[in-house]
């Protein structure tokens, strides 16, 4: 009986699953198994839970679908709590796997894991997480352009994004323990109640996934406004919403692609159904990016390597990091963060540049924080995200922000500061506590 160990990483999913296909197609069975990295329990060098209760609560809910869906399957998922490269070579042993089947990661971190890995079993590692295959783009990781129109225009002319594949109709599972998740408590968190006032409930799983995007595009076909509304601040529907289950994998960014293409023939094709491909492709341009450069996405002075000296006031951090700098559209926007766990994209520009350009703090320090908050935080894009906020990466220009004109085009009357900046509960301070 050939058997091999499936790890699940951030492709928490069944169908569009290259590693999980090819694991299915070489043996007779599968182990699948997720082990949650103790490293993201940790405290960062910022003093920061490196995973907050947000994002762990929607992780441990993202678990619990995707074992439902293995069981309806025949098998079911193993769950441990270590190093990776420890604990799966110990389960390799324990179920007689001879091989590590998984999706590829690009950045430092995760690179080291999957080296350390081969040196105790052969493993299979696949490009699941991108919507090109990168040894198939017209140009080598090394020679990616440094500017993403450049970028852009290359791939959308050349590439093709292959359709995503069906899930597997049967998985063959020795008999596994019975999976017990941990309880948020029991990792030592409280957990964050409820605000009415969110953009979204959001709730972890592939089911959840495929429900909001048949929302988003074909129940309300909310699709066909995007690029007039992806701007908004309130209310469930201004975008799509889908990035917290793509940043896990929860859904694919495949998948998503090609749904697009799918409304693009029946409903329409418009400049937002393209516009919702351009931001996927952005997404993909990080991960390339985060390939290319290695560690210096996480330099101070970013892949540009500038010589800038930042200041390190915990006052005024904390002051941004609760809400509470006097900015009233800052402030709005860092509180959404705090108590839900996301944030629009509108209002990540605007309180990434107030805290690199007006309060000439680290960015680095910044984009620790939004590691410890969001909902959809993806190592690539978050980096990328701040550098570029920073001036440090993948644009010529400063981008400065005026968060008071800002305020004025995209929150003209005032609702959305009101909304946010109303007292609530314990108040901003005293939640603060739970991240620090």
């Amino acid at each position: 009986m050939k058997r091999a160990l499936f790890w699940f990483r951030n492709d928490l999913r069944l169908s569009d699953n290259g590693a999980l296909r090819a694991a299915l197609a070489a043996f007779d069975e599968i182990v699948p198994v997720y082990i949650l990295d103790e490293r993201y329990l940790e405290r960062d060098r910022w003093g920061f839970r490196r995973t907050g209760p947000h994002r762990m609560q929607f992780l441990l809910e993202s678990l619990e679908d995707l074992h439902k869906h293995l069981q309806e399957l025949g098998g079911g998922l193993m769950f441990r709590k270590g190093l990776p490269e420890r604990e799966l070579p110990a389960i390799a042993e324990e179920s007689g796997c001879t091989a590590i089947y998984a999706s590829r990661e690009y950045t430092h971190e995760e690179l080291k894991v999957e080296e350390a890995l081969k040196k105790a079993l052969p493993i299979h590692l696949f490009h699941t997480a991108t919507l090109y295959e990168p040894e198939e783009l017209p140009f080598a990781i090394s020679q990616l352009p440094e500017v993403f129109t450049a970028f852009r225009k290359r791939v959308e002319g050349y590439a093709s994004t292959p359709k995503p594949l069906e899930a597997p109709e049967h998985v063959s599972v020795p008999v596994l323990p019975p999976m017990n998740l941990p309880t948020l408590a029991a990792l030592g968190y409280a957990s964050p109640p409820a605000d009415g006032r969110a953009a979204l409930p959001f709730r972890g799983g592939a089911q959840a996934a495929y429900e909001r995007l048949v929302h988003y595009f074909w129940n309300t076909q909310s699709l066909s406004r995007y690029k007039e509304t992806r701007n908004g601040l309130i209310g469930a529907d201004y975008s799509s919403k889908l990035s917290p289950w793509l940043a896990n994998g929860s859904i694919s960014a495949r998948a998503i692609y090609h749904e697009v293409e799918q409304y693009e023939a029946e409903i329409g094709a418009n400049d937002s159904t393209y516009w919702l491909k351009f931001e996927l492709l952005w997404r993909e341009y990080f991960k390339f990016v985060a390939m290319k450069h290695g560690r210096r996405i996480f330099s101070p002075g970013g892949i540009q390597g500038k010589k800038v000296v930042w200041k390190d006031d915990p006052q005024l951090f904390r002051q941004w990091a609760c809400g509470s700098t006097g900015d009233r559209f800052v402030d709005a926007n860092m509180r959404e963060l705090l108590y839900t766990g996301f944030m629009s994209n509108r209002g990540r520009q605007n309180v990434a540049s107030y805290f690199v350009h007006q309060l000439r703090q680290d960015w680095r320090k910044g984009a620790a924080w939004f590691e410890s908050l969001l909902l959809d935080y993806d190592v690539a894009s978050n980096y990328g995200n701040w550098m570029y906020a920073a001036g440090l990466g993948n644009d010529p220009r400063d981008r400065v922000f005026n968060t008071g004109r800002q305020a004025s085009m995209y929150d003209p009357d005032g609702a959305y500061r009101n909304l946010w900046l109303e007292e609530k509960g314990q108040g901003p301070g005293a939640f603060l506590e739970q991240f620090l």
